[in-house]
């Protein structure tokens, strides 16, 4: 699509009604996605970033594992309200799993104890870049998306289904898929509200 980088920022949101038409080739979302990872800066360059993409089987195994998960956790009749928006996210045509390697953010304090507490925190802040980059990639090449958080009440059931390392800490997950209905209009706060420039 090649959108210019100004368009991109704007034609980026929420997206939840997706569907499962690949408009793009498999590969070519693949390939998006590990660019972004690859190029999205990180503290130190610790590259302490990590990424699962699920399709076909292992995409609906996630949903299948969160609602398994919280019908644990909540009423029957929250859970039938929960349901809905599951079964919402499993319509796409894939989910991105964002996770932190906890071993290179420890390796990091012990070599500079100086930012130890820092650390984590940048962590945070990396992770956050990599998601960015992720959906302004999708967004690129005509998909919509959503970032969920149903962590950490899922991370061990995931660890085990994906064999997924245990000094790996999920963040968040990306549905991700075809629009099938535009998103509502954005509000935003008036920008001299949340933006100052001094001379």
């Amino acid at each position: 699509m090649s959108l210019s980088y100004s368009e991109l920022i704007k034609k980026r949101r929420s997206v939840y009604t997706l569907g499962n038409r690949f408009i793009v080739p498999k590969e070519e979302i693949v390939h998006s996605i590990e660019e972004a990872l690859q190029n999205a800066p990180s503290a130190f360059n610790s590259q302490s970033a990590r990424v699962v993409l699920l399709f076909g089987d292992s995409y609906q195994k996630l949903w299948e594992i969160t609602a398994h998960e919280l019908r644990k956790k909540v009423s029957e009749e929250q859970f039938q309200k929960t349901k809905e928006k599951l079964n919402s996210f499993s319509k796409g045509i894939g989910s991105v799993l964002f996770y932190e390697d906890t071993e290179t953010i420890t390796s990091l304090q012990t070599k500079f104890p100086l930012y130890k507490d820092q650390f984590p925190i940048w962590s945070e802040h990396g992770s956050a870049i990599v998601q960015y980059a992720v959906w302004l990639s999708l967004t690129d090449l005509g998909l919509g998306a959503n970032l969920q958080h149903y962590n950490p009440l899922i991370d061990k059931a995931l660890q085990e289904a994906f064999h997924v390392p245990d000094t790996w800490r999920l963040i968040a997950q990306m549905n991700f898929g075809s629009i099938e209905k535009e998103p509502d209009p954005k509000t935003s706060l008036p920008i001299d509200i949340r933006f100052s420039v001094f001379e």
